[in-house]
């Protein structure tokens, strides 16, 4: 595994919480420790001594405990050897909002996902996963909202307070495991990285992904939840974890080549809309994050060219040794 680091402004990932006392359960001595009590409910508390001056988010309420052990940092754990959707949704929240991390690459196609190792931070031997301190975490929803709720730098919007926009962005993610990513992980899997991996193609799979994703997803995400000129999901003016993490699934159509995109991505303007809308709000770490993505795009493209040249010479070789006998 070959580790690469990414620093920036350094926020501490301890678990803050901000309470209140109830005044009826305390006794005091004097009426100066009550006017200390009273002003200390005013101001959240930091259950982290190692980060005494942290303070929680605004109307935000993380975990209520403390960080245990250092390094005060992440690591986090993302895939090169084929597209993986997953990881660049969870790597652009932590660029995004400033969060300090160290990135592992893990190479599937050398099956360093499936090392003993790998496998202490991992059981499923999948990526991505993080380590937070003595806290490790896998599948992307679960990093995402874990980002979300625990480092105090980071925005409302993109896991919001209110449980009643948060219930609905939950049941966006809820539905994109067994639709959107069903459709364009399979797809892509059997198009795409089935035939470097010696794999037989499943055209049954593929018919099918194909029809989940181009007739059902795509549609049913403009029609539902991309409705009039909605800038992003539920028509909120800023982009939560859901936009990011449906967004980094159908960016993967890109190792696919363009032609393929279109094919998917042509009639539904409102997607291509959506989607470059989420780039812009995460730029310049989208590309940063996808830059993986458009390497394996880009050689494809080159060994589909080189391919088709072969296969044009013999062609033309085959004319001529006809020509000839004639």
């Amino acid at each position: 595994m070959v580790a690469t680091c990414r620093v920036s402004q350094s926020l501490p990932p301890c678990f803050l919480h901000a309470r209140s006392r109830d005044k009826k359960q305390d006794s005091f001595s004097s009426a100066a420790e009550q006017q200390s009590a009273a002003a200390a409910e005013l101001q959240p508390q930091v259950l982290c001594a190692r980060h005494p001056e942290a303070e929680a988010s605004p109307g935000r309420e993380a975990s209520r405990f403390p960080c245990e052990a250092p390094p005060c940092r992440q690591s986090r754990y993302t895939p090169t050897g084929g597209p993986n959707p997953a990881a660049p949704s969870s790597s652009s929240a932590g660029r995004v909002n400033k969060i300090d991390f160290e990135e592992v690459t893990v190479d599937l196609f050398k099956s360093h996902s499936l090392t003993p190792e790998f496998k202490k931070i991992n059981p499923m031997g999948q990526v991505p996963a993080i380590v937070d301190g003595r806290f490790k975490l896998f599948e992307s929803h679960a990093i995402l909202r874990y980002l979300a709720s625990v480092f105090p730098g980071v925005a409302d919007h993109w896991y919001p307070a209110d449980l009643f926009t948060r219930a609905k962005i939950e049941s966006i993610l809820d539905w994109h495991h067994l639709n959107l990513r069903l459709g364009a992980g399979t797809f892509v899997y059997y198009t795409a990285l089935a035939p470097f991996l010696g794999l037989r193609p499943r055209p049954d799979a593929t018919k099918h992904a194909e029809k989940v994703l181009m007739m059902q997803s795509l549609a049913r995400i403009e029609s539902v939840w991309l409705k009039g000129d909605a800038k992003f999901l539920l028509g909120s003016p800023q982009p939560s974890i859901a936009d990011l993490s449906l967004v980094c699934e159908i960016m993967q159509l890109e190792a696919l080549g363009d032609d393929m995109r279109n094919k998917f991505l042509g009639g539904h303007e409102r997607i291509l809309t959506w989607i470059d809308n989420v780039r812009k709000a995460t730029s310049p770490h989208f590309d940063e994050a996808h830059m993986f993505l458009f390497e394996v795009k880009a050689q494809m493209q080159s060994k589909a060219a080189a391919a088709a040249a072969k296969q044009g010479g013999s062609e033309a070789s085959s004319k001529l040794k006809f020509a000839s006998k004639l």
